[in-house]
């Protein structure tokens, strides 16, 4: 069966650290009973508690040590909370850390807005050097992981809650720079570009209404967008980026800069601050990050007029 992305991470990192005794894993109390590294390698395994900041500067001294750690915390605690430490200890001293980062946009939806984070990729693109993930599916995941162990570069990798989907690379596979899905015959047509698990999801469904072309990236730091922008312009000019993530620092406005000879428009969670618990899907349709939101953005590169956009839209 195909596992969520924190599932797989945990997965992956326990099989690689079979082979690898640098590897060492910690967690901020959300490791469970049976996290499958504590159980495998207990000495290589440390539960730092709700103390995300000092979790990451310990990391640091261990990557300073030779050891390869691996953190993972909520994502509005590892992004926001730990933001100092991530700044200085990947930033600035470039310690060779990798943070995990689950219930990453409103995917933990019932714990409230407390616990939503739509601000991690603005926070991670302003520090140099930190190579972004936001991986879909399982076999993207191991494949992040794969990469993050081998380059020993700071990284930042943000997934989901418990959403398990196919990835769009067979397992086992490395990742290109940009994933063509589907590539419509008409290079004049709009492009859908795809970031993270929602915003991939949403992507294929209305790339399946509409036969527009779609690209999936997985990393979204300066670096690795730079390059996969030239590869988008050699064959689009008109894109809608996807992704669960507020406007202001996300993948459009860094692809609308490095596309200046492009239309570029983004569907994303919009401005407001959901009042209300629900599942995932519920509270990201009332920030208006859904099906009908994409096909307008569509709609509107395509002929300069939007489709029925419900209330509260996060197209922009």
């Amino acid at each position: 069966m195909t596992l969520s992305g924190r599932d797989a991470y945990r997965d992956e990192l326990t099989t690689l650290a079979a082979e690898d005794t640098a590897l060492v894993c910690l967690e901020a109390d959300l490791g469970g009973k049976n996290h499958p590294f504590q159980t495998a390698y207990p000495e290589r395994f440390f539960n730092l508690g709700i103390a995300e900041g000092a979790m990451v500067d310990m990391a640091a001294g261990l990557a300073a040590g030779g050891y390869k750690p691996f953190v993972s915390t909520f994502a509005p605690f590892a992004a926001l909370r730990a933001a100092e430490s991530l700044k200085l200890a990947l930033g600035y001293l470039n310690a060779g850390v990798t943070v995990v980062a689950p219930y990453a946009g409103v995917s933990g939806a019932w714990f409230g807005t407390t616990h939503h984070c739509l601000e991690d990729f603005a926070v991670l693109r302003s520090v140099p050097g930190v190579t972004i993930a936001a991986p879909y599916g399982e076999a993207e995941m191991r494949a992040v992981v794969r990469a993050a162990v081998r380059d020993g570069r700071p990284h930042y990798i943000r997934t989901g809650r418990n959403a398990a989907y196919e990835s769009l690379i067979p397992a086992g596979a490395e990742l290109p720079l940009v994933t063509w899905e589907f590539e419509a015959a008409d290079p004049e047509d709009v492009c859908l570009v795809s970031v993270g698990e929602e915003g991939t999801r949403l992507a294929l469904e209305a790339r399946s209404a509409t036969g527009a072309s779609h690209a999936h990236l997985v990393y979204a730091d300066h670096e690795h967008l730079a390059g996969a922008a030239a590869e988008l312009a050699a064959r689009h000019t008109r894109f809608v980026v996807v992704e669960e993530h507020r406007g202001q620092g996300g993948v459009a406005e860094a692809l609308a800069l490095l596309l200046p000879r492009c239309e570029v428009a983004g569907v994303n969670a919009g401005h407001d601050w959901p009042a209300e618990g629900g599942d995932h899907h519920e509270v990201m349709a009332r920030l208006g990050f859904d099906l009908p939101a994409v096909l307008s953005a569509v709609a509107l590169l395509r002929t300069g007029a939007p489709g029925p956009v419900p209330a509260g839209s996060g197209a922009r």
